[in-house]
């Protein structure tokens, strides 16, 4: 399937080649993908030094804000293992048995909060400038619209906005529909030995032990005395610290403030803002959009409101 918006479009792999041992992270937006890209750099390279912005290393190779060509010659002339950047579900992506797929879910609630303050920390204006620049689209109401919200209107009317949008999802920007979605590609291809499924909430709880089963499964070999500078560097005081060097896009100056893009960081956002109506409507609406095991599985709770 190709997913496309007014950012992203993931007929940008179209024709990309892949390399033997090729890691692709894959995530709904919200949910950890700069967090994974970190640990992922961390493992490959060794060190916390990168030598390189977060975005070169890992480009987002669905996004329409930087030249296609430019991120394909940047992975091409990487000589270490590569791990690439993706919001595109895993029936969008070429799927290759010698790359393996990296997706990290969160709680749909706290992705719907934190969408709010990511897309108030954006600037339109820088947006469709990079954009422009980079695909020759002409600028467009549409990326105002959808990163902008009605005036006035409070984290819970957005919250609720971005949870009833109803947008088809190969056209989706973030919302509930599209989260869901992605995270059933992944959930349906779990057993496949290549496919790899984190949970945010349990790097919140052992970061440690996951980024030492992550190595596992990407055979990655870390020595033991490198483990504690590399697990503190992928803490969110860490990188909220080194925000320069670790938010996507860094040098198209989209983000009004770059250490607000890691804003909070924090599981049970939603808690405090959804009232027990916009719960109870949000737990109708999710039966709708996924299966139960899925469900449990990314709430780590049964949606029940008392």
């Amino acid at each position: 399937m190709r997913y496309q918006n007014v950012l992203w479009d993931s007929a940008r792999w179209d024709g990309f080649a892949f390399r033997d041992g090729d890691i692709v992270i894959s995530t709904p937006v919200r949910s950890g993908t700069t967090w994974m890209q970190t640990i992922c750099a961390l493992l490959v390279l060794g060190t916390p030094e990168f030598g390189r912005g977060l975005d070169e290393l890992s480009p987002w190779l669905d996004s329409l804000m930087q030249p296609r060509a430019s991120m394909v010659s940047d992975l091409e002339a990487q000589r270490h293992r590569r791990f690439i950047k993706s919001h595109t579900p895993l029936d969008g992506l070429p799927f290759d048995t010698r790359v393996s797929y990296v997706c990290v879910g969160r709680d749909p609630r706290d992705v719907g909060i934190s969408f709010g303050n990511f897309k108030a920390n954006m600037d339109p204006r820088a947006v469709q400038r990079a954009r422009e620049a980079a695909t020759g689209l002409p600028a467009t109401d549409e990326i105002s619209a959808y990163l902008s919200a009605p005036q006035e209107e409070s984290e819970r009317d957005e919250f609720r906005r971005w949870m009833l949008d109803a947008t088809p999802v190969a056209n989706s920007g973030p919302s509930l529909g599209l989260t869901l979605h992605h995270l059933a590609t992944f959930w349906d291809a779990r057993d496949s030995a290549n496919v790899i499924l984190v949970h945010y909430d349990d790097l919140k709880a052992d970061l440690p032990g996951e980024m030492r089963r992550l190595a596992q499964r990407l055979d990655i070999t870390v020595p033991e005395s490198a483990w504690p500078s590399l697990e503190r560097a992928a803490t969110f005081e860490d990188m909220q610290e080194n925000a320069g060097r670790l938010v996507p896009e860094s040098g198209l100056a989209i983000w009004r403030d770059e250490r607000r893009f890691f804003n909070r960081g924090v599981s049970g956002q939603w808690r405090g803002v959804l009232a027990d109506d916009d719960l109870r409507e949000y737990a109708a609406r999710t039966a709708e959009l996924a299966a139960p095991d899925l469900l449990g599985w990314v709430h780590r709770e049964p949606l029940t409101v008392s």
